[in-house]
């Protein structure tokens, strides 16, 4: 029977530590080991820099780097590329390299799918194939061509990150920790639709910054839109935020899909300041993009500005994304069209 070999892709510092110390190495050695597969990207153990020959001949017999590449990618017209990634049990998963000037972001997936139902996600029509390990989702960064390009990272691909959080949790200590990949936790953003418990959980334990998914302040709407409403109701996601001491450089946000005369009139516009007013939280007014499933469309760019200028003259900080790598089925809420 052939012995599983440890991943180290996925293990911290003292981890990869317990897994040497028994042969005699030190956790200096562990670190050189950690920043030879999240630094330096190497697949090969072999091929690791500054680690004793005794030391390479040992994690070859017990270990594998954990570094796997992409199955296909397909780049877009401005210069996003969407990867597609298939994890050791053959689920399906897709990450995007989003270049923009000195910014390159990764946005990576926690999950093959989703469980949340959102419906004007096309991620949900996917269905729930399993969560990602913190190997798989640390590998979605380390495994592309542009990963020593590398500025920002934010978790808004496949799955909903509180519903994975103890493997996002890992994730972001290998991303931000300085034998890591060593990212500053203020370019790490986690995305969530409200699981209200690991919010709190995140918030505590985590410097990394977080968006919460609204879709419509009115409850009636999110409940039909957003089926975790039912359980947890967005007013408690947006009073802990409000609550929450946050420090300095730590940004919490809002993120608002504009869909055209379902979610952008006045009266969304009007409530939408009513339940911010007075807050720190910032607004990303994001478009929205159709698919398949979906008979609904992207509220005008003059509507967006519109909500932007209202929001910004009420004392709201507020901006608009831009969207990047629609034609390829790669911006927001499309991820999944291309494993289907």
């Amino acid at each position: 029977m052939n012995m599983v070999k440890k991943s180290i892709c996925g293990l911290t510092s003292y981890e990869i530590f317990e897994l040497i110390k028994p042969a005699g190495f030190t956790l200096s050695h562990a670190v050189t080991i950690a920043n030879n597969v999240y630094k330096k990207q190497r697949s090969d153990i072999l091929l690791f820099e500054k680690i004793p020959k005794a030391l390479k001949e040992l994690l070859s017999k017990n270990a594998e780097s954990g570094i796997f590449f992409p199955k296909n990618s397909i780049v877009s017209e401005d210069k996003s590329v969407k990867y597609l990634f298939s994890s050791e049990s053959g689920n399906m998963f897709e990450t995007v390299y989003i270049p923009e000037g000195r910014r390159h972001t990764v946005c990576v997936s926690t999950q093959s799918g989703c469980r949340m139902g959102c419906t004007f996600c096309a991620t949900a029509k996917y269905g729930f194939k399993g969560n990602l390990t913190a190997s798989e989702i640390v590998n979605q960064i380390i495994a592309i061509p542009q990963a020593d390009k590398v500025t920002h990272i934010v978790f808004m691909g496949m799955g909903e990150p509180m519903d994975n959080l103890e493997n996002v949790l890992k994730a972001c200590n290998i991303i931000t920790a300085e034998w890591g990949i060593a990212l500053s936790p203020r370019n790490i953003t986690v995305s969530t639709v409200g699981i209200l418990p690991g919010i709190e959980e995140f918030l505590k334990t985590s410097d990394c910054n977080l968006t919460f998914s609204l879709y419509s302040p009115f409850t009636d709407e999110r409940i039909k839109n957003v089926p975790i409403e039912k359980l947890y109701p967005f007013q408690k996601t947006l009073d802990l935020m409000k609550q929450f001491n946050v420090r300095k450089g730590r940004r919490l946000s809002l993120a608002y899909i504009m869909i055209n005369n379902v979610n952008d009139t006045d009266s969304h516009l009007n409530e939408l300041i009513s339940i911010l007013r007075g807050s720190s939280i910032r607004v990303n007014l994001i478009p929205y993009h159709s698919h398949f499933t979906h008979l609904y469309f992207s509220s005008s760019e003059e509507r967006m500005q519109y909500f932007k200028h209202n929001l910004v003259v009420s004392g709201i900080s507020a901006s608009i994304r831009k969207s990047r790598g629609s034609d390829i089925a790669a911006a927001c809420g499309l991820l999944a069209g291309g494993v289907r």
